[in-house]
Formats: structure tokens, sequence, C-alpha cells
């Protein structure tokens, strides 16, 4: 395998966050090139718990901890609190994701890394941001789709708001933040300046829907429908989404299916009255698509150039041959996990090219090898893992199956 000189190779991230967002950012940072150093609390990221687990792993923390290098330690221990400044000292990145004002007690804040650090890029990632009267509010990736109207927008037919079936906001405040790092380092290489960036899932929530707020103020709160038909239909073995914006496609559409009458109806031959006519066209899409499997409808209209997509589930779109052939996954093997699919992100080699950085730490795993580089000397190492203050790495874990 050939080496690949990443963007970020050089760069050390002292990494305390937790969970997904802040873990998503560095972990982006990681698959780049930098050092990213997981300090995380003995008993481990909370985030290696969500879902189900095996060993000390959940898909969730295989899939946004992928390049890193984890040391288990107690943040108040004497032992924990000595590794975590000389890291600290030599970081180009500090991230870290607990509720305003913890890590400052900690004594990890800003302002105290600053000191012994002053040109440091320092990112606190957090659910509602640093100030303002929520900031010290719990929460979660689902009440922050509830606030920030990202429920509303996503709503069910019958006018329900409905949350997204994955955490959406906490992936999408992953890739606000790495961008904001991003920029971030270049000020950093370019000017020698360091910075504070305050990430929060509110803000990040905000401007994925930044096209959505501007209409719902243009539109007085009542935002039209793009255009009809556009929607999932149930066929005869599963569901179709169809697109039909332009006035031809609407036609095409409804002539290959068999619904001349709706084609030719006088009160859907323009866009305005096909959106204010909607419940027709609905009507007889519900009455048609049952008839034939989505294959079958597939094959009827694609040649024609009618926009539709058979609804997949994440296994037919692995096991689809366009995503096989185009290279868009690639399958790792992690150890004590299994094999995992990965998706590629564009800029980055294919991850069965990358192999360095696909692996993601056990809880600890690394912890030896990160304070020899510090310094610390074998014995050093043993007595702090005999006090307990830094967490030895558990073979056990490693090797579960």
């Amino acid at each position: 395998m050939t080496t690949i000189k990443g963007a970020y190779d050089g760069i050390t991230v002292l990494d305390f966050t937790q969970g997904i967002a802040g873990p998503h950012a560095s972990m982006l940072l990681a698959l780049h090139g930098a050092d990213v150093i997981k300090v995380e609390p003995p008993e481990g990221d909370w985030g290696r718990a969500l879902g189900e687990l095996k060993g000390d792993h959940c898909a969730h923390s295989v899939a946004f901890n992928r390049g890193k290098r984890s040391i288990a330690l107690d943040l108040k221990s004497a032992d924990g609190i000595a590794v975590v400044k000389k890291i600290a000292a030599k970081a180009h990145v500090v991230m870290e994701s607990f509720r305003p004002g913890v890590i400052s007690r900690l004594g990890f804040g800003y302002e105290d890394i600053r000191k012994v650090n002053p040109n440091v890029i320092y990112c606190s990632v957090s659910g509602f941001g640093q100030t303002g009267p929520y900031s010290k509010r719990p929460t979660v990736d689902g009440l922050i789709q509830a606030f920030s109207g990202m429920m509303v927008m996503n709503k069910m037919p019958d006018g329900t708001p409905w949350r997204q079936g994955m955490i959406a906001v906490d992936v999408t405040t992953g890739l606000y933040t790495f961008q904001a790092l991003a920029t971030a380092l270049m000020r950093q290489f370019r000017y020698n300046e360091g910075c504070f960036i305050d990430s929060s899932l509110m803000r990040a929530a905000a401007a994925f829907q930044g096209a959505k707020l501007m209409e719902w103020v243009f539109s007085k709160g009542a935002p039209p429908v793009l255009y009809m038909p556009a929607g999932s239909y149930k066929t005869s073995n599963g569901y179709i989404m169809v697109s039909a914006m332009r006035p031809h496609h609407f036609r095409l559409l409804f002539e290959l299916i068999g619904r001349q009458d709706i084609a030719d109806d006088p009160d859907l031959q323009s866009h305005e009255n096909r959106i204010k006519n909607a419940a027709k066209i609905i009507k007889a899409l519900n009455e048609t698509m049952p008839t034939k499997t989505t294959e079958e409808w597939i094959a009827i209209l694609q040649p024609k150039d009618v926009f539709c997509e058979r609804v997949n589930n994440y296994s037919d779109y692995l096991d689809h041959p366009h995503v096989k052939e185009s290279g868009a996954i690639d399958w790792i093997e992690q150890d004590g996990f299994g094999r995992m699919p990965v998706a590629n992100i564009a800029g980055l080699p294919p991850a069965s090219q990358h192999a360095p950085q696909q692996h993601a730490p056990h809880v600890g795993e690394d912890g030896a090898d990160i304070l020899g580089e510090l310094g610390y000397t074998a014995s050093d190492i043993d007595a702090m893992f005999a006090r307990g203050g830094v967490r030895a790495p558990a073979p056990a874990v490693k090797a579960a199956d």
C-alpha cells in the first residue's frame, strides 16, 4: 500500500469530545492526517454505547472515531491533569464538548490553555452554544430538531411534526465544525494565530436549514409546495419516489402510467393549478402505482427521462451495482467488532487504500504509546496505570469477538 500524504500530517489535536458531533469533526481531521488524541474518561466515551454494544464499540463509535488514538484518564486525578497539560502545551487544536463552564472548572478552558499555548485553536461543541439563556441547558439531537423547526419542515402528510430517524443534527454539526476548524488551521498556518470556535447543534441546525428559514419569512409562515407531484408511492412490492417538476415531465408521467385523464385534466395544466389540486394528483398515483412492481414502473418511466427511483433500504444501497462499481463504499475489519461498510468521502483516498486511518481505537488503547511520546518512562507508565489516574488498555476488550 502506498503512503498517502495527509493535509494535516504533523497536526496534533487534543480531543475531549464525546458522543457524535465533536468526534465526527475530529475524525475528519484524523482522516486527513492529524494525530487526534482522544481523551476519554476511564469508563470510555458515552458515545460508545449509542446502540448495540460489542466489546467497547457500537456502530456509531466505530463510524465517528476512525483514525484516532485513545488515552483514558481521570481529569480530576493528579496523573490525568499532568498528562493533559503536556498534550495541551503542544496541541495545534483543542476540542471539548462538556456543558458550558465544566471544562474551565477542570482547568482546561480556552484561557487556561492559551497561557501555555498562545496560538491554539480551541473549539467548544455544545447544544445551545456558550452564551445565552439556554447555554447550560442539556439537550440531544431530537430536541434540537424540535427547537430549530426541523420537525415542522419534515412533517408527515397529516401535519404531524416528525423527527429524522437518525442523529441528523449531530452529524451535520460535525461537518460544520470540521469546516470551521479547517479554515482556522489555514489561518494558524498562514498568520500564526489561534482562535476560539463556539460550535453548537442549534447553530448547525439553523445553517443546514438556512434557505428554509428565509423561505418561511418570505412567505409569512406559509411556504408553498415547490412542485407537484413529488413524493413516494406504494407499488405492488415496495415504494417508488417520483418527481415531475416540469410540465412535460408531468404529462409524460401520467401518460406512461396509463392515466391520460390526469395528463389532460384542464385543472392540472399549470404549475400553480397542480399545487392547488394536489389531492387529485396524489389520489391518481395512489390508485395506479400499486398495479405494478417498483421495477416495472422504473423500466417504463426512466427510459423516458421521468425522474423516479426505487425507495431502498440500506442493504439495497450497499448491494446496488452502481454503488459497488463507483467505489462509493469500502469494507473494513474493525477488530473486536467485525466487518463494516465505510462510505468513502470526497477528497480522501478510498478506505481500502487508507488503512491506518480506518481503525477506531478501544478505550485507552494507545495510552502507553502516548505517554511514552510525552517523555514518561516505562516505570512511570506502569506506576500511573497502577494508581488508576490513567487507565491501562484492556486486552480482553481489544480481543473481544
